[in-house]
């Protein structure tokens, strides 16, 4: 099979199809003959080398992906021929993937192969973040990078819960389109002081961010007596100096969580409880917003889009061939 990215580079400009095995299942897993696959900022870090996937996992990149099961255990509760997505480990950017039968979600017929492969993953961060950080119905959210992949999904799902959205993003237009997706209020983090806006409207009870080391003290500012920071990204640094006697004041606490690291009966139960209380929502409620698809082949205009922050919501690779319902893996169906 072909595969994309197979080896660690720092260079975006230049990427290539490489053969690869076709993929053996282990005892419990299927195989998924893939058609999209969702794009993310860990892949950015792998192909520079600095996120290697854990051991057992492919050596190429992609952490959730979309497409129909190729082959299945008769035990199992898939079937061939079946349309699915998964949240892999690692081993999205190909033609086939074996993966876990506990970390496969079936596909609505309302939702296009591209849109499952950009839902998967994001869902499970959300998911397993907001219950880190034991959000309920009326508490106030403050998302970080609203207009992107994960940010895009959080301010649905967290409207979706109860509970009150706020969001930052990079420009005036990003923040409408954020308000757009259930965002109560969207703040522009280039033009306005996001801290001392969140600050009037009250406060957050709730943080997700992805910025990191820069936005610490502002997060802190921002946060209500007894708020939780919750930090899943480090785009702007992973190291920061805290202001120990602000936490101790407003009772308040920072938490960090990851997926991919986690072990399969962690994410298993992740993907359960997505299954639960997000794909009913999906796709009335609860939508991911795709930007861009781009060919396997052409990764590297993926990664090139996730770096130069021009996308709004996924971008997502596909692999353009028949399956066996005649259908391809476009946005719209």
């Amino acid at each position: 099979m072909k595969v994309s990215f197979a080896t660690a580079s720092a260079d975006a400009s230049v990427s290539s199809l490489e053969e690869a095995p076709d993929p053996v299942p282990a005892t419990g897993e299927i195989v998924m003959r893939i058609t999209a696959a969702g794009v993310n900022r860990a892949d950015l870090l792998q192909r520079r080398g600095l996120y290697p996937p854990p051991p057992g996992a492919p050596a190429w990149p992609g952490l959730e992906a979309a497409g129909v099961v190729s082959a299945a255990p008769a035990s199992s509760r898939w079937r061939v021929g079946q349309r699915v997505c998964a949240l892999l480990p690692g081993g999205g950017y190909a033609e086939s993937v074996a993966v876990h039968e506990s970390l496969v979600l079936p596909v609505h017929d309302k939702v296009s192969d591209v849109e499952a492969a950009a839902l998967v993953e994001a869902a499970c961060t959300v998911v397993s973040t907001l219950d880190a950080a034991d959000a309920v119905a009326g508490d106030t959210v403050l998302v970080h990078g609203g207009s992107g992949g994960v940010g895009t999904l959080a301010i649905q799902i967290a409207a979706a819960r109860g509970m009150r959205v706020l969001a930052t993003a990079g420009g005036p237009e990003r923040a409408r389109r954020c308000e757009e997706l259930g965002a109560a209020r969207a703040f522009d983090h280039r033009g306005e002081e996001w801290s001392a806006l969140v600050e009037a409207e009250g406060g957050a009870d709730v943080i997700l961010d992805v910025i990191g080391a820069a936005a610490l003290g502002a997060n802190l500012r921002a946060l209500r007596t007894g708020g939780r920071l919750v930090v899943i990204g480090l785009l702007k640094g992973s190291r920061g100096e805290l202001d120990l006697g602000m936490l101790l004041a407003k009772r308040a606490s920072v938490l960090g969580t990851t997926l991919r690291s986690r072990p399969l009966e962690e994410r298993a139960a992740i993907v359960a409880r997505v299954a639960r209380e997000v794909w009913p929502l999906v796709p009335d409620a609860v939508r991911p917003i795709v930007h861009a698809t781009v060919p396997l082949a052409e990764a590297h205009e993926a990664h090139r889009l996730l770096e130069s922050g021009e996308a709004f919501g996924k971008v997502v690779l596909t692999i353009e061939e028949e399956g066996p319902t005649g259908r391809r893996a476009g946005p719209d169906r």
